[in-house]
């Protein structure tokens, strides 16, 4: 198949790409970042082979160019987004832009092109529910998004869901949980799994909030699945992606600080954060029946991976 990546130079886009092109499939990236190999202008490419465009899905100009002179695809997977609830706090601007506006170009697009759409949606939908997280949670109960990026997610799947009964339009969302790991460059508003890797490689101080708990996916094992959507494609469905080892986030600071030996005088304790979800427990029950889900990397191994990815691209000494 010919499809589209957007956000290809994210932390799931990039292995994406990789995952799909080693497929057999013809694979384009779009990101907002300039990179070398860049196509300027598309309309002047069209006697050569390229892969990549810089492109901003909120600026419609910018993504109908990429559908219209790049296509026709089959498939676009969209992974484009401003990701993280303190991200959606302190850049809410950029965030409504790109997840809200952002999508709606593309369904708008999907409108007219009649591709299929996989969808990123993401765990923090859930909000304040404290049960299993199935599926159809979303359908049976009234929940409460718990920060501006939660209700962006929750707003896009309207979106699709209103697009799907309005133009009958082919699309796929997944609900990923706390994926983490090797190629997870580090900011503030990363994965709480990166975040405590990289302060401890660092002696930097971090916050453990006491009885939250989590399910970590090795990034190696969500890209597979998502992958595998290609391949069994059922328009309409909603799958969470995640891990079946629930653990608490003290356990995760307990494995980092052993491995790292990083002083425990780091890490503070305390009661709880606001504007987040306590317990995290999802059901994948459907991503193992109909994708193939599998964890093949536990919590302790994907963390020892990932500091290991660390103190190679940072440079660090062992």
């Amino acid at each position: 198949m010919r499809i589209l990546v957007t956000g290809s130079k994210g932390v799931v886009g990039q292995k994406l790409v990789q995952e799909l092109a080693e497929r057999g499939n013809s694979v384009f990236g779009v990101d907002i970042q300039h990179h070398p190999g860049e196509v300027g202008y598309i309309q002047r490419m069209s006697n050569e082979e390229w892969t990549y465009s810089r492109c901003d899905i909120g600026e419609y100009r910018q993504i109908e160019r990429v559908i219209k002179e790049a296509g026709p695809f089959d498939l676009v997977y969209n992974c484009a987004a401003e990701f993280g609830r303190w991200n959606g706090e302190d850049y809410f601007e950029q965030m409504w832009k790109s997840n809200l506006i952002g999508l709606k170009n593309i369904i708008r697009l999907q409108e007219d092109h009649k591709f299929k759409l996989v969808h990123f949606s993401s765990s923090e939908v859930y909000g304040d529910y404290d049960e299993e997280m199935l599926e159809s949670v979303m359908d049976t109960v009234e929940i409460k998004q718990m920060n501006d990026y939660a209700i962006s997610k929750w707003a896009n799947e309207m979106q699709i869901r209103n697009s799907i009964k309005l133009f009958d339009t082919e699309t796929v969302v997944v609900r990923l949980f706390n994926t983490y790991g090797q190629g997870e460059f580090y900011h503030p508003y990363r994965s709480v799994n990166c975040k405590f890797c990289y302060h401890a490689l660092h002696g930097l101080p971090i916050t453990v909030y006491k009885g939250y708990f989590r399910s970590s996916t090795y990034i190696d094992d969500c890209v597979r699945t998502v992958a595998n959507i290609s391949e069994n494609f059922i328009t309409g469905r909603v799958y969470n992606i995640g891990s079946n080892e629930f653990h608490d986030i003290e356990t995760l600071a307990d494995i980092i600080w052993k491995y790292t030996k990083a002083p425990q005088k780091l890490i503070e304790y305390k009661e709880a954060e606001v504007l987040t979800t306590k317990i995290k427990k999802l059901n994948n029950d459907l991503s193992i029946k109909e994708l193939n889900h599998k964890e093949t990397i536990s919590l302790e191994e994907g963390v020892k991976k990932t500091i290991d990815w660390m103190i190679d691209y940072y440079r660090l000494k062992r």
